[in-house]
């Protein structure tokens, strides 16, 4: 099984917890009870610093949680939005994700991006190189990463879905054209609808029919009345709420997921 045509695809309502400035009993609960309120797509994130409120503030890796993640819920997919591709080897990240699948019982999406956090490259001593280097790593290691989880016994339960998120539109969303089920965006719905067209452009230019073929994702801001009704009119089926902590408040989270069920 794998992201449904889009013909087939309904509006799905997604949580990004995000691993920082919290005790991981806090996120723990936080699965939970997005698990419990009918969330279908739990997210985290791959850094080793937290982006907001205090840097040098408590923070966990993203790949361990997943493991975890798998054996604490029964329902919800889940993964990482995203994994930055420079901080494992490709062929290691397509076996993490292909033991995490069998964990979850075919529940992973493997979200996956060319990175961009300076200070995590800086402190765990990798490469931070250009944006254009990372770009082109991530093109080099898309593939070896489907024919590591191609080769992997047992092989994985399902056609693992590739996230990729990102939005250059010369080199990027010719790579979500290429490799992706699911693009996920950052902006505003105009931005999406334009950046839509250039990935669909791509997409005829490698044979892709993306329209059909890759799913539009995006980060929610305020509320469904503002804006919900506008980004699935232009595309979007997979619509993520930010949630930080310690408190992990799923207020906002409730209410898409109410709009959600209300359509």
């Amino acid at each position: 099984m794998s992201i449904p045509e889009a013909a087939d695809r309904r509006v799905r309502i997604a949580v990004q917890l995000q691993p920082q400035q919290a005790e991981y009993g806090q996120i723990r609960d936080a699965v939970l009870r997005a698990e419990d309120l009918g969330v279908d797509v739990i997210f985290n994130w791959d850094h080793f610093y937290p982006l907001y409120g205090d840097p040098d503030g408590k923070h966990f890796e993203c790949w361990t949680m997943l493991g975890a993640w798998a054996e604490l819920t029964e329902r919800v997919e889940i993964g990482a939005l995203v994994t930055c591709n420079s901080y494992r080897n490709p062929d290691l990240l397509a076996d993490m994700a292909r033991t995490v699948d069998h964990m979850s019982g075919g529940r992973l999406i493997l979200g996956i991006g060319a990175g961009w956090f300076r200070k995590d490259y800086e402190q765990f001593g990798y490469e931070f190189g250009t944006a254009g280097s990372r770009i082109a790593r991530l093109a080099a290691d898309l593939p070896r990463i489907k024919a590591r989880l191609a080769a992997g016994n047992p092989a994985p339960t399902r056609e693992i879905p590739v996230l990729v998120g990102g939005g250059g539109e010369r080199k990027t969303l010719r790579i979500v054209a290429e490799h992706a089920d699911v693009w996920h965006s950052f902006g505003d719905v105009e931005t999406l609808t334009r950046k839509s067209a250039i990935l669909d452009e791509h997409g005829a230019a490698v044979g892709r029919d993306t329209a059909r073929l890759v799913e539009r994702s995006v980060e929610v801001r305020g509320t469904p009345g503002e804006s919900g009704k506008a980004l699935v009119a232009a595309g979007a089926t997979l619509l993520t709420v930010g949630v930080g902590g310690p408190d992990y408040d799923l207020t906002r989270l409730r209410d898409w997921i109410a709009w959600r069920d209300a359509r």
